[in-house]
């Protein structure tokens, strides 16, 4: 990426009270330029958001939309926006006047110029977030409106993406504090992808597979979840808590592993 583009990080981590001043328009002579050049990772919520938005299965989606990348640090794959091949690598959804999926943009889009991040502290269980703010030199929005980071937030309706993604965005802090030689097979690999991704696909593994004898799933969950795909993602991410890591309300339950071994068994004698 040329000098002109390259983003230069605030050094000061931001808190949702921390104040910055910014505002973006059709006005300003740099606008669509962030959205060029870029590399946008896009979470579980982004990916339920966009492809209800062009009306395509999640896989369609992924397969047009996206191209596969190891997220820094965890070893495990995510989905990265694919850029046109365009001199300019612009996003595919950019037009002169502005994103033509703007109400259901990703996730990073309606933080910048805001730049989010997620630790976990050693022994605690909770994550904490913290912000920083990203400058672009080409960029010309900081020099109007004052925001405080929450209200930039809910002004951008990020708020609502941070939440429906939480679950996803713990077990991924959990993955990355694990020692780097640690790594997850590439069955467990397809499995998380799936879970965090493919939902419609997860949605089918749930049904027709042997999920529900080797967990508990009541009837009421199942149903909520076909419904909800913000519920179906935090069973999926409960389901690869126990895939992962052996924790949580699905970890596989020995006894009901060992019946299915012996069920597939009987199966191949016949």
């Amino acid at each position: 990426m040329s000098t002109e583009f390259q983003a230069r990080v605030e050094p000061q981590q931001l808190t949702g009270d921390s104040e910055i001043t910014f505002r973006c328009g059709k006005d300003r002579s740099c606008f669509t330029q962030c959205c060029r050049g870029i590399d946008i990772v896009l979470t579980p919520y982004d990916v339920i958001r966009m492809k209800k938005r062009l009306d395509l299965a999640s896989d369609q989606f992924l397969a047009i939309y996206t191209t596969p990348q190891l997220l820094e640090k965890t070893d495990l794959p995510v989905p990265t926006l694919k850029m046109l091949d365009d001199e300019e690598k612009s996003c595919p959804f950019v037009r002169e006047d502005g994103c033509l999926i703007y109400e259901d943009r990703p996730a990073s889009c309606r933080y910048y110029p805001v730049g989010h991040a997620t630790l976990r502290p050693k022994e605690a269980e909770a994550s904490e977030n913290f912000y920083f703010l990203v400058k672009e030199p080409h960029c010309k929005g900081f020099d109007d409106t004052k925001w405080t980071v929450d209200s930039w937030r809910a002004d951008q309706g990020v708020v609502e993406y941070d939440e429906a993604n939480r679950p996803w965005t713990d077990l991924v802090v959990r993955k990355r504090s694990f020692p780097p030689n640690l790594r997850i097979t590439k069955e467990a690999k397809a499995m998380y992808f799936m879970a965090c991704y493919d939902l419609d696909r997860f949605m089918r593994f749930l049904t027709e597979s042997s999920f529900t004898k080797l967990y508990d799933v009541s009837d009421e969950l199942l149903n909520r979840v076909r419904e909800d795909e913000v519920a179906r993602l935090a069973l999926a991410v409960q389901w690869l808590e126990g895939v992962l890591f052996k924790r949580g309300p699905y970890a596989v339950k020995e006894d009901k592993a060992a019946a299915r071994m012996e069920e597939r068994g009987k199966a191949k004698k016949e």
